[in-house]
């Protein structure tokens, strides 16, 4: 068995098969997939699992160059009122996330996930609760 957190046998395989660069999204319930893009669905129900959780686990085992948010998501999901702020289910990641993603349109980061080689679908109903995950090497 695994010792890693991430048990999910599709998502390990898409992480294992990653090469440098190559991007993986991790998105809110309502995020929509484009055609031709690999969709692993996690969602259960409401709120489960939550973005948080699946990027914790997804971190256990990817090595990450750079982070993507939608710049909506920089405001929208800041619970102290300051304009620009982390959200929670990025800032809490600790030092596997560089500490400051790039921001794009929410518009922007829907095609960006066009060239993602696969999007997460989780049961997150916050708004613009998506990051997508550049991968970086581990030398």
């Amino acid at each position: 068995m695994k010792r890693s957190p991430l048990l999910n046998i599709e998502l390990s395989q898409v992480i294992a098969g990653m090469g440098h660069g190559d991007v993986l999204v991790i998105g809110d319930a309502g995020l929509p997939v484009p055609p031709g893009v690999r969709r692993i669905d996690l969602a259960v129900a409401q709120g489960v699992p939550t973005v948080k959780q699946v990027l914790a686990a997804v971190l256990s085992e990817l090595q990450v160059e750079r982070a993507v948010v939608a710049s909506e998501c920089l405001s929208a999901n800041d619970g102290n009122g300051a304009k620009g702020a982390l959200p929670d289910w990025y800032a809490c990641q600790g030092d596997r996330l560089p500490v400051a993603p790039q921001s794009i349109s929410h518009e922007d980061f829907k095609a960006l996930t066009a060239r993602a080689v696969a999007v997460v679908r989780t049961g997150e109903f916050t708004p613009y609760a998506n990051v997508a995950l550049v991968s970086g090497v581990v030398f």
